[in-house]
Formats: C-alpha cells, structure tokens, sequence
C-alpha cells in the first residue's frame, strides 16, 4: 500500500494533489488547519482520511502525524502544501502576523519533515515535496516576507535533499507560478487578466497543473531527481 500526507488539502492546490495521488493508487491522509468539513468530504470522497492541526504548534504536528502512522502504518509520500500568505508593505506586516507566516510556512513544513523522516529512513525509501512559489526564487514587491519564507523552503529543500539521499528519500520542490485559487480572490478581474497576459503561455494556472507536477515528482518517473525546484509558471519566471 503506497500512502502519502498532504499538507493543506482542504483548498486548491492541495485537493487537486490530494485527487491526483489518489487516482495514481496512493491511500491519502488529508491535513488540514480550519476547514475540517472540507478535508472530510474529500478524505469521504478518495477514501483516505482527514486529520486537522495547526502547523504553528509542534504538538498538533506531532499528535497529527502519531495519527496517520496509527492508521496507515507509514508514509510514502509527503506533500508539504499548506501555507499562508499576505502581501502589503515590508513596514506595515506587524511582527505577530510575520511570526505566523514563518511558523507555518516555514517551520510547519520543516516539523512536519522531520515527525515522518525518521520511518522514511527505516524504510530507506520516501518522497517529499515542498511547495514554495516563484515568489522565492525572484523575490516580489509588496510580498517580501512570504518572498522570504518561501525561498527558505527552497534552501531547505536541497539540503536536505542531500542528506537524506544516502538513505533513498528524495526531496524536492514546486515553485508554483500565479495559480487561480481562492487565494487571488482579493485580485479583481482586471488584475487578473493583467497577470495572464504578464504569463508568456497566456493563461493562469490551475491547481490540476501543480498537481500534475508534484504527481511526476512523487512517480517512479523521477527516481533519479531530488534536490531540485520545478518551476510551474507558465514562464512567468525562467
């Protein structure tokens, strides 16, 4: 039984992953942070299961992951998609709301790694993907402190990468160009014909589009990578 973790599957991006590893022959178990009725209806919907936590407490990490290893046994996978985001000027993000993106961006992903790498090396076998965004590798104004956190994903992605290959877990990430979500619900229309026409493939991405990519990532197809940042931007960014 091959199984995978992902992380923020109750909106966008992580459901479509979530549906894409399930049709791929994966048993999924379904994070989520508020929107438990959601993550529940798909967990009904792919029959994996829903297990909720906020990424900002280690305890919640820790007592979600002694969850899905009581229930599936092991992880195979683990897809680490949740995150927060918020833009505004660098001097206007107050400094409890810039500790909350980096605690969930940032240290959520690095805690939820490591609660399930230590069964990943007795197997000597796993696959985890990291979201980031293109924001971390090239930066954006008005975005400066999840620019941030998202780049130190990418830092963490291939350090870890490396030390972990010894043991046969490959690391890997996504940097995900402007993909229509509920996220860019704050965007009017205008602007968001503005950021398709700013996209050289001249339309905006959908989550099928990530989840294709983290699908590839997580396939025996991509047995020989690890380490590297799969830009999904539509060549927004090159």
């Amino acid at each position: 039984m091959r199984t995978a973790l992902i992380t923020g599957a109750a909106g966008g991006i992580g459901a479509a992953i979530a549906r894409r590893l399930a049709a791929d022959g994966y048993v999924t178990a379904l994070h989520c942070c508020t929107h438990l009725d959601r993550a529940q209806a798909l967990a009904r919907e792919l029959g994996g299961m829903a297990v909720q936590a906020d990424l900002a407490d280690l305890a919640e990490i820790s007592a979600m992951a002694d969850r899905v290893l009581a229930d599936l046994g092991h992880v195979d996978v683990l897809v680490n998609n949740a995150g927060i985001a918020m833009s505004g000027l660098f001097t206007d993000i107050s400094p409890a709301d810039r500790r909350r993106l980096f605690d969930v961006d940032v240290l959520g992903t690095v805690e939820c790694t490591r609660a399930l790498l230590p069964g990943m090396i007795r197997r000597q076998s796993g696959c985890i993907v990291n979201i980031s965004s293109m924001w971390g590798q090239v930066g954006a104004s008005c975005e400066v402190d999840y620019s941030t956190a998202k780049a130190a994903l990418i830092g963490f992605t291939k350090a870890l990468a490396q030390e972990v290959a010894p043991s046969g877990i490959r690391v890997n990430a996504i940097a995900p160009g402007v993909i229509r979500t509920p996220m860019l619900d704050v965007y009017s229309e205008d602007d968001l014909a503005a950021l398709a026409d700013e996209t050289p493939l001249g339309r905006l991405g959908t989550p099928e589009d990530i989840a294709g990519a983290a699908a590839f990532l997580c396939s025996a197809d991509a047995a020989f990578v690890t380490g590297q940042v799969l830009g999904v931007n539509g060549g927004f960014v090159i």
